[in-house]
């Protein structure tokens, strides 16, 4: 999939996972969508978003278009890195400039944060499904997605008090 399509397709899905729950209020959603502002429902946003898209890619490109060894330890690696590359370039204008004022401004680079981290995600992809994966990488990116999973689905029901999990609207 071109890197462009793959971009569009993560922002509409996730544009679909931030307003999929208060459009439906659909409890079975709360894991998957976001529920309010918190960094934390961002983060799980694109996790989903991301490993949603690539389980797209697998169904659209033929066989032969998809390394069969590596498509899916690859997607995996950036599914599990989108979180933290969100966190690490939405972090780049507080830290540069303080807290942003205008909500104009807000939602610019929140749409720039999730183009780059589906971009740097991608490159990322396309870069590790060049190598070979041995049976203890492969066995670290599972569990690490099965961590991601857990932390995703927990914390969804029932946040612990950490700034992370803070919705910025009620403190």
């Amino acid at each position: 999939m071109k890197i462009a399509t793959k971009v569009i397709i993560y922002m509409a899905i996730f544009s679909l996972l931030h307003f999929g729950y208060d459009l439906t209020g659909w409890n079975f959603l709360i894991p998957f969508c976001g529920t309010d502002e918190s960094v934390f429902e961002h983060l799980k946003m694109g996790f989903w978003s991301y490993l949603l898209v690539s389980t797209l890619e697998f169904l659209i490109l033929k066989r032969k278009e998809r390394s069969s060894n590596n498509f899916w330890m690859s997607r995996l690696i950036s599914t599990i890195f989108i979180p933290w590359l969100i966190v690490v370039v939405w972090y780049l204008v507080p830290g540069i400039y303080g807290k942003v004022e205008s909500i104009t401004l807000e939602l610019v680079w929140a749409f720039i944060v999730v183009i780059v981290s589906a971009i740097i995600g991608i490159v990322l992809e396309k870069s590790t499904e060049k190598i070979k994966f041995g049976m203890g990488l492969k066995t670290i990116i599972l569990v690490l997605l099965i961590i991601c999973i857990f932390f995703f689905v927990r914390f969804s029901y029932s946040k612990p008090w950490i700034d992370l999990f803070q919705n910025p609207e009620v403190h």
